[in-house]
C-alpha cells in the first residue's frame, strides 16, 4: 500500500473532514480513503467528437444557435519545391 501526504489543506476542509469522519465513526485518515475510493470508482466515459458537438449544441440552441460568418476562400498556395540541392539525401538515391 502507498502512503500519501496532503500539504496546504484549507483549515475549513480539514474541519469538515474531521466532522464527517466522526459522523461515520471513522478516523480522518479512513474517511479520506473512503472519499478518494468513492470519487475514483466512477470511470469517466470516453469522449467522442459527436459528444462534443452535442454538448456545444446544447449550450447554443437555447439562444437560437450561432451563425458564423465564413471568410471567402482564396486560391490554394503553390506546393513547396523540394527539388533543390539543399534537399538532396544520397541515402535515398536509386541504386
Amino acid at each position: 500500500m502507498a502512503t500519501m501526504t496532503i500539504r496546504n489543506l484549507d483549515d475549513d476542509v480539514k474541519v469538515r473532514l474531521r466532522v464527517q469522519a466522526a459522523q461515520h465513526g471513522r478516523s480522518m485518515e479512513e474517511e479520506a480513503r473512503s472519499i478518494l475510493r468513492s470519487a475514483l470508482s466512477v470511470k469517466p466515459k470516453p469522449r467522442t467528437g459527436a459528444a462534443l458537438v452535442a454538448d456545444i449544441r446544447a449550450l447554443v440552441e437555447p439562444f437560437g444557435g450561432i451563425e458564423l460568418e465564413l471568410p471567402p476562400r482564396g486560391p490554394g498556395r503553390e506546393p513547396p519545391d523540394f527539388s533543390g540541392p539543399e534537399f538532396h539525401r544520397p541515402e535515398f538515391d536509386d541504386e
